[in-house]
């Protein structure tokens, strides 16, 4: 059975940095980098506000 490991700040930066790398690259056609960031934003407690994203 696979592990699942959260979306945490630095893999979701990690994510958002090769989409502004590459702008042609799937990754960020797909708008993945944005969704990374919005699961590390609710990931993070004191971060997240539900209220914002309509949570």
């Amino acid at each position: 059975m696979p592990h699942e490991t959260p979306m945490d700040r630095q893999a979701a930066d990690r994510i958002a940095a090769a989409a502004q790398r590459d702008p042609d690259s799937p990754t960020a056609e797909s708008g993945f980098d944005d969704r990374a960031q919005a699961a590390a934003d609710r990931n993070d407690p004191e971060a997240y506000d539900p209220d914002e994203d309509g949570w």
